[in-house]
């Protein structure tokens, strides 16, 4: 796809495609990207009709699921300099005050019917942002079948009447995509945990958030975690791991929801065993990290000792850097449980992405 030669992330925020929704009519909605380098740059919004990962037990949408056509009726981009400290339920739009809106085209139109399993991206457009200020993507939709994302951070609202109110239903961006050089593009692929969940919504504090942070801005980074993914939803090689093949080098962190809700040790070390391998075919560069603390109980304890120890030992050998966050992140008394919770909060995410710094700051 011709947008991966030109385009880059150009925001830390969790995105990707975990559930779908219809619609009784057009309805438009608005979702707030925080800019994580600022300039002026074109700008091209990557979106997909497919959904990328297994959610909750997989019975209603599961990996490399195709949603059926729907449309998009319009689509523009403003700015916002503040989104206020606050639930995200509880703010209102007249606090937001977006503005400087411009109108998104596909292929030279302003509207764009949406084929099954279809990647598409608008337009270049020039926009000029500060760090930190908030790119707005409002659009207008409708369709029986539109895939979202259910667990998103960040603050999104719909228009309800007159007024908006805070809603997740609504198309996310696959990428905010800029043309800004960078040296290397770097992914971080893995479940809730990678994606963000256990820290506040709209915080941008989650571990590979913070990493990027210290990275700095010679690189762009793209978050593709998603909560309750697994292992085997990457391995099967469709499209969560067709976008983290457009990398340089991608941060691999999976086997909490395989232990939890599979519990097939044997299929989870072939599935971990799939993605370095499918990663190292595709040229990428791959640090690998160790299944993370997560509170297991009974027989779950001796499966995730036994995971480890095998990408320790059989993994390591074949990736580019392993980190072990099991140090970092386990109680000293009981290494399976979480000195900072199964989704590691604010204070455990920084913890971690030190750590991980002070092993990678000279690896690029």
């Amino acid at each position: 796809m011709k947008f991966f030669e030109e385009f880059v992330s150009n925001t830390y925020a969790g995105s990707g495609n975990q559930l779908f929704f219809g619609t009784d009519g057009v309805r438009t909605g608005r979702v707030f990207y925080k800019i994580s380098a600022g300039g002026a740059y074109n700008y091209s919004i990557l979106f997909s009709n497919v959904i990328d990962s297994t959610y909750a037990d997989g019975s209603v949408s599961h990996k490399n699921l195709i949603c059926e056509p729907w449309e998009l009726c319009g689509a523009r981009v403003g700015k916002c300099s503040f989104v206020p400290d606050k639930p995200l339920s509880q703010i209102d739009m007249s606090e937001l005050c977006p503005s400087d809106f411009k109108a998104l085209t596909f292929d030279g139109k302003s509207s764009k019917t949406v084929a099954p399993g279809e990647f598409f991206s608008s337009d270049p457009q020039a926009f000029s942002f500060k760090k930190d200020e908030y790119l707005v993507l409002e659009l207008s939709f409708c369709g029986s079948m539109i895939p979202y994302h259910e667990e998103s951070l960040l603050p999104v609202f719909v228009r309800d009447g007159d007024s908006w109110r805070y809603s997740k239903q609504m198309p996310f961006a696959g990428m905010i995509g800029c043309d800004r050089p960078v040296s290397k593009r770097i992914a971080y692929i893995g479940d809730s945990i990678t994606q963000g969940i256990g820290t506040a919504p709209n915080s941008y504090r989650h571990w590979n958030a913070e990493l990027s942070k210290k990275l700095g801005d010679g690189f762009a980074f793209w978050n593709l975690g998603l909560g309750y993914g697994r292992a085997s939803d990457a391995a099967s090689d469709g499209a969560w791991l067709y976008k983290a093949k457009h990398n340089d080098v991608i941060f691999v962190c999976y086997g909490v929801n395989d232990i939890l809700h599979v519990g097939n040790e044997a299929q989870l070390k072939k599935d971990l065993s799939d993605i370095v391998t499918t990663l190292k075919k595709s040229g990428k560069t791959v640090i690998l990290q160790t299944v993370p603390p997560f509170d297991y109980q009974g027989d779950k304890i001796g499966m995730w000792e036994r995971i480890n120890e095998f990408i320790k030992t059989e993994l390591r050998p074949r990736v580019d850097l392993l980190f072990d966050n099991v140090p970092v992140l386990g109680r000293a008394d009981a290494p399976h449980m979480s000195r900072f919770g199964g989704h590691p909060n604010e204070e455990g995410c920084a913890v971690w992405a030190e750590a991980l710094f002070e092993k990678t700051k000279n690896f690029f």
